[in-house]
């Protein structure tokens, strides 16, 4: 009992924390992949300093995982730099609610990988998903914002979606903190030629949101998740996540005075209950 409930209180703070991260994409002034950028720069760091701590080796088991680490942080910056973008041409509600179409993604990627089929009720869930999608942007055209944002927040989820089901079948013998040490470091390196803000330009205000996103908000959010998860099941720790997107959504309206509409809403509780269904145990049908 007192595991069970030591995982929830990491896993509820992780979410919670994770809810807040998306007001980084305004609170910055800086294009998304600036931002992806020093925030796995400091992630990095501070992954590093605390596997350092309690004495984690940083060496991998083989040549292959190196390679396979490369991967997945490549997945990882696509995945972030999609996500803080949805949210900056759309709002934050809008960018959450699409990322959170991963676990439907998820179940029509892993046959590929493991060479099972879709459950019936995973198709249904996906007709689902894509009505709640339709609610929030009605008129789908390039020229809308939130549209924009609903293309890039599911890019984001798709990316997302591959990189946890390739990390979970080929880099699952290492902690959380060792993957994503090499996946923040790898970030890091593939965004370094592309970002366009000089370190001059970068205001003080600037740097101290950058380091609280890198730290506080990246690498203490997903120690905390991994901590839960040692305490509770994988699926149980799914439907908490769920909750993300309430938080995002609150914050959002408290702190930047973005207000969601009803079809919104609507389309995002359809979205997030599909989600919550996928995150369910499956039953044969």
């Amino acid at each position: 009992m007192q595991h069970s409930r030591e995982g929830l209180l990491a896993v509820h703070g992780a979410v919670l924390i994770f809810g807040f991260t998306a007001l980084f994409s305004k609170l910055l002034s800086l294009p998304a992949l600036d931002i992806t950028f020093y925030r796995s720069i400091f992630a990095f760091i501070a992954i590093a300093i605390y596997m350092a701590y309690t004495r984690q080796t940083y060496l991998l088991k083989s040549p292959r995982d190196y390679i396979m680490a490369g991967m997945l942080g490549t997945l990882l910056a696509i995945h972030w730099v999609t996500y803080f973008y949805a949210m900056q041409v759309s709002s934050v509600a809008v960018g959450v609610i699409a990322l959170y179409t991963f676990p439907v993604i998820t179940v029509f990627l892993e046959p590929f990988f493991h060479g099972e089929r879709p459950h019936v009720v995973d198709i249904i869930m996906s007709i689902v998903v894509l009505f709640g999608i339709y609610l929030i942007v009605p008129d789908f055209s390039l020229d809308n914002s939130t549209a924009m944002g609903v293309i890039a927040g599911v890019f984001s989820a798709f990316m997302l979606s591959l990189r946890n089901i390739m990390q979970r079948r080929y880099f699952s013998s290492y902690s959380a903190s060792h993957a994503l040490f090499y996946q923040t470091l790898v970030v890091a390196m593939v965004l370094l030629a592309f970002s366009e803000s000089a370190v001059s330009s970068i205001t003080d205000e600037q740097w101290w949101l950058l380091v609280l996103l890198g730290i506080v908000f990246t690498a203490v959010p997903h120690t905390l998740f991994a901590h839960g998860l040692l305490h509770l099941k994988a699926k149980t720790a799914s439907l908490i996540a769920c909750v993300q997107v309430v938080y995002a959504t609150i914050f959002a309206a408290l702190i930047l005075g973005e207000w969601v509409s009803w079809n919104v809403v609507i389309g995002g509780l359809i979205v997030i209950s599909a989600a919550m269904v996928e995150s369910l145990p499956k039953r044969k049908y």
